[in-house]
């Protein structure tokens, strides 16, 4: 008899019960790795697809898949046969040495980015997201001559490390550890739903540049000197959509006005793609959206469909050609790594085959239909928008405006009990919690999810905004 997917996701023979590796995970696990936001979290045993499985076979539709690193689905054929592959060949080799996926992917990315922005660059890799947020932090040192300061937004978010959390908006990161480098100066984020009343989208954004740009107008600001034309912040870290802030979209004028004043005032763009990057928006990089080039692009996540950890960033040559940026200025172990590089090297292969741009915008446009048809029914659904297929709900008090964490937090745990039924069968939702007020529901479904599966996720959340209301 041929095995169903439940039985293929379940436990051979597992040697410990759920109960016990609860025990266990209590008494010898550190909290510290992000898990238990939730009092029990969910232990899982099978992926596929847009789905998470647990022992019993439930299906959990994820709609944020693993902080949308798994842009292209579970275990997604043509990437896991480019792992295997890699696996069976060269799976290990050091970084000082070469391997033809590492060259051939950073050759890929740097043309793209060179038809798409102009500039002559090159491609540096890491393991993680905040390591290549570390490794653009020297590289923008290094150019701008030893300038530490740098510009970022409320909202913002570039990672936990001392560096990258020196730069993100959130003092929680910081608070226990002290400061080994400069704290970032953060500037108003165009977050339009909780903006000034009175402005539209595009208003706001003007309204929010001309804000920063007082800055410059005299010295007395304390970040110009108008005498020797220079400024004391080598850099402006942005997320062009804001991740964990909650996937808030500025208006599209905003950063073609705010490059100006960088350019202006000789201040850096570093643009974080590691969350929205990988066509999460409906473009290889969401840069891309609003018409203004990079000096410094980070990614990670998605390039390898998380099945390797890989992280990178391009930035333009004249920062970072050999003559100004010469070999040892970083290091990791696992820098372009052979299996991650393989596996990325497939995915730039299969986005440049495939139409992505037009599948993830159509997906988009549709999902967020829906939301807003469940925004007209749910009272609680205060904002929906989205880009692409990152997608953001706002849960707000009966008002429509005044945040509601409380229900969120609920709606995420309700959705992972996996009793909510369609059509006879039992589902289960994976949820994403992010925003200023962490009651915005941030979702990141895989970008090769069906139609169907979308009319699902719109049913089960609305089953969820349904018992929130009567509970």
């Amino acid at each position: 008899m041929k095995p169903t997917l439940a039985t293929k996701l379940a436990p051979a023979s597992a040697s410990h019960s759920d109960a016990e590796l609860r025990t266990m995970e209590e008494t010898y696990c550190s909290y510290g790795d992000t898990v238990h936001y939730m009092e029990e979290p969910k232990f899982f045993t099978g992926c596929e697809g847009s789905y998470m499985y647990d022992a019993a076979g439930t299906p959990f539709l994820d709609l944020q898949m693993w902080y949308s690193a798994v842009n292209f689905g579970y275990r997604n054929p043509r990437l896991n046969e480019a792992a295997h592959r890699q696996l069976d060949t060269l799976p290990q080799v050091a970084s000082q040495y070469l391997h033809r996926e590492k060259v051939e992917l950073a050759a890929l990315i740097a043309q793209d980015a060179e038809r798409k922005f102009g500039r002559k660059g090159r491609v540096h890799f890491n393991v993680g997201g905040s390591q290549a947020v570390e490794d653009s932090l020297k590289l923008v040192r290094n150019y701008s001559g030893g300038k530490s300061l740098m510009f970022a937004f409320e909202g913002g978010y570039h990672g936990r490390t001392l560096g990258a959390s020196a730069i993100t908006s959130s003092y929680r990161y910081r608070r226990r550890y002290g400061h080994f480098g400069d704290r970032a100066q953060f500037i108003e984020f165009p977050y339009h739903f909780r903006g000034p009343k009175g402005m539209s989208k595009e208003e706001y954004g003007s309204h929010c540049v001309k804000k920063f740009a007082r800055l410059f107008e005299t010295e007395y600001n304390g970040v110009w000197d108008p005498k020797t034309n220079k400024c004391e912040y080598a850099a402006f870290y942005v997320e062009p959509i804001q991740g964990t802030g909650g996937y808030v979209i500025p208006p599209m004028n905003f950063f073609k006005e705010l490059k100006q004043v960088l350019d202006q005032h000789g201040v850096l763009l570093v643009v974080d793609e590691i969350q929205m990057g990988v066509y999460r928006t409906g473009k290889l990089w969401s840069i891309e959206h609003f018409g203004v080039t990079p000096d410094v692009l980070v990614f990670g996540k998605a390039i390898t469909n998380g099945l390797n950890p890989l992280s990178g960033i391009w930035a333009r040559e004249e920062m970072i050609n050999p003559t100004i940026f010469p070999p040892g200025s970083t290091h990791s172990t696992f820098a372009s790594n052979p299996m991650g590089t393989a596996v990325a090297l497939e995915a730039m292969k299969m986005m440049e085959e495939e139409d992505f741009e037009t599948m993830v915008t159509e997906k988009g446009k549709y999902f967020l239909n829906g939301l807003q048809e469940l925004q007209k029914r749910h009272k609680i659904v205060g904002d929906v928008d989205g880009l692409g297929l990152a997608l953001r709900a706002e849960i707000c008090k009966e008002d429509g405006f005044t945040p509601d964490k409380a229900t969120l937090d609920w709606i995420a745990e309700e959705g992972m009990k996996g009793d909510l039924v369609v059509n006879g069968k039992k589902h289960g939702l994976v949820l994403d919690v992010g925003g200023y007020y962490k009651n915005v529901i941030t979702l990141a479904p895989s970008l090769m999810i069906s139609y169907p599966e979308i009319d699902l996720a719109l049913n089960l959340l609305d089953q969820l905004f349904t018992r929130a209301r009567k509970r």
